[in-house]
Order: C-alpha cells, then sequence, then structure tokens
C-alpha cells in the first residue's frame, strides 16, 4: 500500500519520470507523459486520501513501488 503523500511530493514523482504540466482548472492540475497517459492531481493538498492515491497511480502507469 503506497504511503500517504502530499499533491507536491506526487507532482516531484511524476515529473521525475517525464510528466509535464499541461492545464489546471481550479484546484486541479494536470499532467501528461509522452506516451498520453494523462494524471489529474488535486493541488494543493497535504495528504492526498489512500483511495485517490490508488488511482492517480493508476492513471499513471508507473509502478506503485515509486510511491512507497
Amino acid at each position: 500500500m503506497p504511503k500517504r503523500l502530499s499533491s507536491a511530493e506526487f507532482i516531484r514523482i511524476l515529473t521525475d519520470h517525464d510528466f509535464r504540466f499541461i492545464s489546471q482548472k481550479g484546484s486541479h492540475t494536470k499532467y501528461r507523459n509522452a506516451l498520453g497517459q494523462t494524471v489529474i492531481i488535486p493541488h494543493p493538498r497535504k495528504d492526498i486520501p489512500i483511495g485517490t492515491l490508488r488511482s492517480m497511480i493508476r492513471q499513471s502507469g508507473l509502478p506503485g513501488e515509486l510511491f512507497d
């Protein structure tokens, strides 16, 4: 199970793996990689709820171990 992360920590992991900022609408930011995988992140958020975090990890296509 992934540990609790802030939105800033999650974004740092995404950008380290070639995700780029695409847009922001309200309190949600959108990041996309070269393969077209898109992740929507609630931002700013101190602790992302576990269910939301799991969903964002699935959207990213990255291995869950990166977020432990």
